[in-house]
């Protein structure tokens, strides 16, 4: 059973770096960050080196990397998940919505690049048009693998 997630937002000053980090190790399960705050909490420019510090932290990390994708880390294990095609009009609420995705994918026992790509299109339908808020329906994004998100908005 999950007991804990963590959003990595806003990792703070560097005194309390430690202390988050510590709080990581010890209470969560599963970590959403973007390539900029997993660098920032792991005091590194390295984002591999980052991927590889919360690797050892964590069951699972989904660390997005804007249009490069995204990039699913359990154990071993390494999935790179591509960025879903779409128009970038507002990117308020993505990480969000990213994280929304995955663990409704997850909490169906999808395995974890599936869930990944419900985060990517998750994330590429809200990013699609101003405010935070999904205007199409994410079930039928999901179910349509080949035609994508830009192609189910027009």
């Amino acid at each position: 059973m999950l007991t804990d997630l963590v959003r990595v937002q806003w990792v703070g000053s560097p005194p309390a770096i430690p202390r988050f980090r510590a709080f990581i190790k010890e209470e969560a399960d599963i970590v959403f960050a973007n390539e900029a705050e997993i660098c920032a909490l792991y005091e590194t420019d390295d984002f591999e080196a980052a991927a590889e510090a919360v690797r050892a932290e964590v069951a699972i990390a989904a660390l997005t990397r804007s249009e490069k994708g995204s990039l699913i880390i359990a154990g071993k294990e390494t999935h790179a998940v591509r960025a879903e095609p779409t128009k970038l009009l507002d990117s308020t609420g993505a990480g969000d919505a990213y994280a929304a995705g995955f663990m409704a994918a997850l909490t169906r026992g999808l395995p974890l690049p599936e869930c990944g790509r419900w985060g990517s299109i998750a994330a590429a339908e809200v990013i699609s048009h101003f405010g935070a808020r999904p205007q199409a329906d994410l079930a039928a994004l999901v179910g349509a693998k080949s035609a994508g998100v830009a192609a189910a908005l027009g």
